[in-house]
C-alpha cells in the first residue's frame, strides 16, 4: 500500500511538472531551454538534499571500472524522451502523442520485468500482468485519449499533416516512451551501483542537465532568456517543475529496487494521468481548465484495476 501510495503520488508530482514547465516555456519561449531550467534547479535541489544526509555527490571509484558503462546514461534517457515529444506533437498531433509513447513506457517495461535486463528483478508475464495491461490500455482511452477525440470532433479540428508517413513520428514516440522505462531500469541499478539512491538521482539529473545545456547551445546558441522570469517578475511557482522532478528520479530510484521496473511504470502512469485530470479541473499553474467528466473517472477506476493486477499477483 505505501509504496502504491508513493508511485502514484510522484505521478501527480510529474504531471504538475509538466503544467509548470508549460507556464517556466511561456516566459522563455524556447521548450529546451525551460527543461534545461528545470533540470539544472532539480540538480541544485537534490545536491543539496545528498549533502543533507552526509551522503557523497560522485560515487566511489569502482563504480567507474566495475560497473557497465549504461548505468550513467539514465540522464540521457530522459532528455531523449523529452526532446522526442517537443518533435512529434507537430507531426502526429495530441492524442497519439500522449499514446504512443505510454504503450513504449507499459510494454518495455513489461519486458525489462519479464527478462530481467539492466539487471532488473524478474518477474514473469503471466496471464494476470497481462489482462492488467489490457485494462491499463482500456482506462487510457477512456481517460485520456477519448476526451481529445471528441474534442476534434466537436471542434472540427483537423488530423495533424495527414500527407506525410507518420509511421516514423509514431515509432518515435513509441521509443521516447520506451526509453522511460528503460530510464527508470537503469536509475534502479544506479543506486544499487552507488548505495545510494539520493546519490544516483543527483547524478541522473545532472547528465540530464549537462545535456541540455549542450542542447541549448547548439539549438538556440543563446542562454539570454533564463532571465526572462526574473525580469517579467513571474510566480514563483515557475521554477518549482525541477524540484518536482527531483522527487520523481529520487522515489522512482527506490520503487523500481522494491517491486520492479513495470509495476513502477504503471503506478505512475496511473498518478501522472490522475493529475494531470485534476490540474485541468482546478485550471491550476494556469493551465486551461476542463471539467472531469464521468468517462474520465470510469476509466481512472479502470486503471486502477489493471494496476492491481499487475502489482498484487
Amino acid at each position: 500500500m505505501f509504496t502504491t501510495l508513493l508511485g502514484a503520488a510522484i505521478g501527480t508530482g510529474m504531471s504538475m511538472q509538466s503544467a509548470i514547465n508549460s507556464g517556466l516555456r511561456s516566459y522563455v519561449k524556447s521548450p529546451f531551454t525551460a527543461s534545461m531550467i528545470s533540470f539544472v534547479i532539480g540538480t541544485v535541489f537534490l545536491s543539496i538534499i545528498v549533502l543533507i544526509n552526509g551522503l557523497p555527490l560522485t560515487p566511489p571509484a569502482d563504480a567507474f571500472t566495475n560497473q557497465p558503462a549504461w548505468i550513467w546514461l539514465g540522464g540521457v534517457c530522459g532528455v531523449i524522451a523529452l526532446t522526442t515529444n517537443i518533435f512529434i506533437f507537430p507531426k502526429i498531433g495530441s492524442v497519439e502523442t500522449a499514446i504512443m509513447p505510454i504503450i513504449g513506457m507499459i510494454i518495455t517495461g513489461m519486458i525489462i520485468d519479464n527478462f530481467g535486463w539492466f539487471n532488473s528483478m524478474i518477474q514473469p508475464f503471466g496471464i494476470t500482468r497481462f489482462f492488467g495491461v489490457v485494462l491499463i490500455f482500456a482506462g487510457v482511452f477512456l481517460a485520456v485519449v477519448l476526451q481529445d477525440i471528441m474534442k476534434m470532433r466537436r471542434y472540427k479540428l483537423e488530423q495533424a499533416n495527414e500527407n506525410i508517413n507518420k509511421w516514423p513520428w509514431r515509432a518515435a514516440g513509441f521509443t521516447g516512451g520506451a526509453l522511460l522505462s528503460i530510464q527508470a531500469a537503469i536509475n534502479g541499478e544506479l543506486g544499487s551501483a552507488v548505495n545510494s539512491p539520493f546519490t544516483a538521482a543527483f547524478i541522473s539529473f545532472f547528465v540530464g542537465a549537462a545535456a541540455l545545456v549542450i542542447i541549448v547551445a547548439l539549438r538556440d546558441k543563446t542562454f539570454v532568456p533564463v532571465k526572462y522570469p526574473i525580469t517579467q517578475k513571474a510566480p514563483f511557482w515557475v521554477w518549482l517543475g525541477g524540484i518536482f522532478g527531483g522527487f520523481y528520479v529520487l522515489i522512482n530510484i527506490f520503487l523500481v529496487g522494491e517491486i520492479g521496473t513495470g509495476p513502477t511504470i504503471v503506478l505512475v502512469l496511473f498518478g501522472q494521468i490522475t493529475g494531470s485530470i485534476l490540474v485541468q479541473q482546478f485550471g491550476m499553474f494556469r493551465s486551461a481548465k476542463q471539467t472531469i467528466v464521468p468517462v474520465q473517472l470510469i476509466g481512472l477506476v479502470i486503471m486502477l484495476t489493471g494496476v492491481v493486477l499487475i502489482n498484487l499477483f
